[in-house]
This record gives structure tokens, sequence and C-alpha cells, in this order.
């Protein structure tokens, strides 16, 4: 069975008591008394996980580097978003949205709760005023006889004050304040996901709306073809069969219409709760093309720019704050220096009570010396699991990061050639519906072929305006995957 000593987690006395540098005399032990030591282990950043480079291949030959692009967390959203009527919106949001709010009064009580810690370290000065009256029976009377006493004192001291000698005040207070520091991460990673999702909203509104736009333009279309099928019916150039697929053209593209009008709303009530109030219609899009080009990013050479995301510095800072909670647990196992102080003056008679010769004084240092109590070696290794799942925790931050950038320049890398292609499309597909026009109008080609015609060509321009929204939907998520600077 171990010795007590043996079971001390850390090596020698030298380190527990932090008595190596203390110059001897009183000034010495002053220093060691107010500063203390800290019995947290040495704090090293563990090695991140993924590989050092970006991925590569077909998907990422298109997404290489940008050399004269500002790096995402160096640029300010208001530099990356450069369209005023944008950054009008995201400034409300950032004034009126309820999740950033309380973001940020969780940021004020840590911070107030590090406050609290840190001011344990320091002794409290209590002033007391205190007065009894009592009458003192002849039977309990030192002089046989009934009496008054009365006594009267004011004193100025310091009440149980811990004179944190191994450091246990000095790690929680150290804790404190990384889970402070992480929670302001987090509030700024809010603000990060709040930009990105204020703007990709308003993006996808303009998308809509350019898409319903279409399908209104393709409606008009469709009911002047129908109108001309309509008069040639009557007259009996036309068949039923090409008056009626006409129609169903009509109908559909209706139909189109009605859903579209519903996204378009619900992309309206999306935005306005993301910004936390209505927005006036000046400020909304009408199309993709309103919209000022987004500056430039570039993801970089090295994923170690991993490590200035919000998200990951937050888990570091936790994971810094079981680092120190470990010293705290230490520090249990040794003996509790408290000191209580007071000096004053008191009296029998209040008349007197600060004349000359009634002053008091106490001094009243205390040990406790931990002998025997399980719980706090329990304690001890219940910090020390707390430390490797926050280790697991960061690293699986980094993890989750490195997979969402790499996704993200997946898409990056092919949604340029994507847009060429499907642009390739729509001009080919306009240019069949074209020359099937023509071949009804002459008697060559039945209807149906300008219909399927028609049919793609509509398909193909909404697929277009889809790709370009995806294309700056893209460039924001990478802007927020890469953690975007406040």
């Amino acid at each position: 069975m171990k010795s007590l000593a043996d079971r001390i987690p850390f090596p020698g006395l030298r380190k527990a008591f932090c008595m190596e540098n203390l110059r001897p005399g009183f000034a010495g032990l002053m220093v060691a008394l107010l500063a203390g030591c800290t019995l947290a282990p040495e704090y090293s950043r563990p090695a991140a996980p993924v590989p050092a480079a970006w991925p590569s291949g077909a998907a990422y030959d298109a997404a290489k580097p940008v050399p004269e692009a500002t790096p995402a967390a160096d640029l300010p959203w208001r530099e990356f978003l450069a369209d005023a009527r944008l950054q009008e919106v995201v400034e409300a949001a950032l004034k009126n949205n309820r999740d950033l709010r309380l973001a940020a009064l969780n940021v004020e009580r840590a911070r107030a709760l590090y406050g609290v810690q840190r001011a344990e370290l320091y002794p409290a000065l209590q002033a007391v005023g205190s007065g009894t009256v009592e009458r003192v029976p002849a039977d309990l009377s030192s002089t046989g006889s009934a009496r008054t006493a009365e006594q009267y004192s004011v004193n100025l001291g310091i009440s149980a004050w811990e004179i944190d000698f191994f450091g246990r005040i000095r790690s929680l207070k150290d804790r404190a304040l990384e889970e402070y520091l992480a929670t302001d991460e987090a509030r700024r990673d809010t603000q990060i996901l709040l930009v990105s999702a204020v703007a990709g909203a308003y993006l996808a509104l303009a998308a809509d709306r350019e898409t319903l736009s279409l399908a209104e333009s393709t409606l008009q279309a469709q009911e002047e073809a129908y109108r001309l099928i309509r008069k040639r019916y009557d007259v009996g150039v036309a068949s039923e069969i090409d008056l009626r697929r006409a129609q169903s053209q009509v109908d559909a593209v209706r139909a189109d219409i009605a859903r579209l009008v519903q996204i378009t709303a619900q992309d309206e009530n999306a935005l306005n709760l993301l910004v936390g109030s209505s927005l006036p219609a000046e400020l909304l899009p009408s199309t993709l093309a309103d919209i000022r080009p987004l500056k430039e990013i570039s993801a970089g050479l090295s994923s170690e720019i991993l490590l200035r995301r919000p998200d990951v510095l937050a888990a570091e800072h936790r994971l810094k704050a079981a680092n120190a909670n470990i010293g705290a647990a230490r520090a249990a196992l040794f003996p509790r220096i408290s000191l209580t102080t007071v000096i004053g003056t008191a009296s029998t008679d209040l008349s007197r009570l600060f004349g000359s010769g009634q002053g008091i004084w106490a001094f009243a240092p205390q040990i406790g010396i931990p002998i025997f109590d399980a719980r706090t070696w329990s304690a001890y290794d219940v910090t020390k699991v707390e430390r490797e799942l926050s280790v697991v925790q960061y690293e699986k931050s980094i993890q989750t990061a490195f997979r969402e950038v790499a996704d993200v320049l997946a898409v990056r890398g092919t949604v340029t050639q994507r847009i060429s292609a499907q642009q390739s499309l729509v001009e080919a597909v306009a240019e069949t519906y074209r020359l099937a026009d023509l071949r009804y109008a002459k008697g060559i080609d039945s209807y149906l072929s300008v219909l399927d015609a028609q049919r793609t060509l509509y398909s193909a321009q909404q697929g277009l305006i889809a790709l370009r929204f995806a294309r700056i939907a893209n460039v924001i998520a990478l802007y927020q995957v890469l953690g975007g600077g406040a």
C-alpha cells in the first residue's frame, strides 16, 4: 500500500511549498503568503489531429488559395459584405437579435463570476459595532448582588481569510478566468454565425425573388402562347390536344408562382426573426444581381488557421480551465492556513468607548491539516478525467472545423464549372425552344416539342439561379467556417 508521500500527485516538496525563490526574512515570507503558488500542471496545447494541408484532388483544384486574398479571421464583416443595404440589415441584427443578446449576457455573468473568484485572494475587511446591556441576578453575580452589565465595542478586522499558500484559490481563479474567456469566444462565435445567417437569408430571399420574377415572365409568355393557340383552335388550325397542352403549361407555372410567393414570404419571416424586427421594403433585395459582390477570401495554405476559430479557442480555454482545476484539487490535499484578526476599542461605558487605554486587538491564525478524507483523492481523480474529456472535445472541435472547411472548399472547387455548364445548357435549350416554336408555326412539328422545350428551358433557368446563389452562399460559408473576423 502506498504511503501518503508516495501518493502526492507532483514530484518533490520544493514545488509543493514554492519556497525555493523566497529571500530570507519577513519580506520573503509576506510574498509567499500573499502571492502563493499554483500546483496546476504546466499547460501544453495538444497537437491538432488533422492534416497540415487542405485536401487535394479534382474537387479542390479550382479552390486553390488566392495569394492576394485577406485571411477571413482578419477581415471585418463590414469589409466582407460590401453591399450597403446588407450592412444595414446586419447592423440591425447585431443590435436586436436575442440569441446574440443572450450570449453577451452570459459573458457579463462569467466576467462577474471571475471577479468574485479573484476577490477570494484578498482579505475582506469588516467594521463591526456592537453593544449589549444585560441584568445579572444576585446568585450569578460575582459581587453577590444584582447588577446591570454593559459592553460596547467597535472593531475593524479580517475574518477567516484563507492565505492561498498552496494556490487553491489561485487555481480556482484561473479556472474562472478561462471559463470567462471561453464564454467570450462563444459570444464571438455566435456573432459570426449570426452575420453569416443574416447574409445567407438575405441572399436566399434575393434568389427566390429572382426565381419568382422568372416564373412570372414565363407565365406571361405561356399565356401569350395559349391565346395564340386558342385563336388557331377556334378557326380549326390547331388541335384540341395542342390547346390542352398549352393550358396545362400555364396552370403548372401558376402553381409554381403560388409556391414561390409562399417561399419568399417565409424567407422574409426568417430574415425578420434573425434581425429581431421587421425590415422596411427598401432594404430588401429584388435579385442576386442587385447585391454588390462579396470580397474575395482564401483558406490559405495551412489548416493551422483553424486554431483561430472562436469555437476552437473556446474549447482550448475550457481545456485550460480543466487544467487549472487539477491545481485546486491538488492543493486540497495540503493544509489550509487562515487568519482572523481584529483591532478596535471596547468599554463598559459608551462615553468612554473611544477613550485612552480602551484599545483591543486579537490575532488568530489557524491551520487545518487533512488527515484522512477519501473525497479529496476522488475529487482529484475527477479533475484528471475532466481534463482528458476536455482534450478530446478540443481535438474533436478541430476535426469538425477541418471537415467543414473541406466541404466548403469542395463546393468552391466545383461550383464555377457547374455554373458554366448550366449557362451553356440554358443557351442551348433556349435555341432549341426557338427552333421548336418556328417548326410548330410552320406546321412541321407538333406542339409537344415546343412544350417540352419550354419546360426544359424554365427548369434550366431556375437551376442557373440556384447555382449562382450557391456560389455566393459558398463564399459566406467559407468566411464563417474560417472564423471570419467580427
